[in-house]
């Protein structure tokens, strides 16, 4: 039941992600043209290039405003990687712990008899 539910979470994810790969795309790009334009804005002496540069500082600011959409992709996409990691954890280890006595006594007695 617990895998169940963690594919039907990745699924839903997985669609979140893909629904919001534009904006990313967009936050991604915008956050570039941001960062040459603070870099060039520090680096001029000029009043006029610092001008341009803020202009179009504040026009990829402006945009990066417009993906905000792009934080819920972000998140599905790092929930997405959480449950993917939990179900190879699971995957791995199928018989971890189990409920039945007879199975927690037969791997008791098999660490016992290592041991000795």
């Amino acid at each position: 039941m617990k895998k169940t539910g963690l594919v039907l979470a990745g699924v839903a994810a997985a669609i979140i992600l893909m629904a919001n790969t534009g904006h990313i795309i967009g936050l991604a790009i915008s956050a570039v043209i941001l960062y040459f334009a603070f870099k060039g804005f520090m680096k001029t002496d000029s009043a006029g290039k610092k001008v341009f540069w803020a202009i179009v500082g504040l026009i990829a600011l402006s945009a990066s405003a417009a993906n905000l959409p792009a934080i819920f992709g972000l998140a599905a996409l790092y929930v997405l990687i959480k449950i993917v990691r939990s179900l190879k954890e699971t995957k791995q280890n199928p018989k971890a712990k189990t409920d039945d006595p007879f199975e927690n006594f037969e791997r008791q007695w098999a660490d016992l008899t290592k041991s000795k």
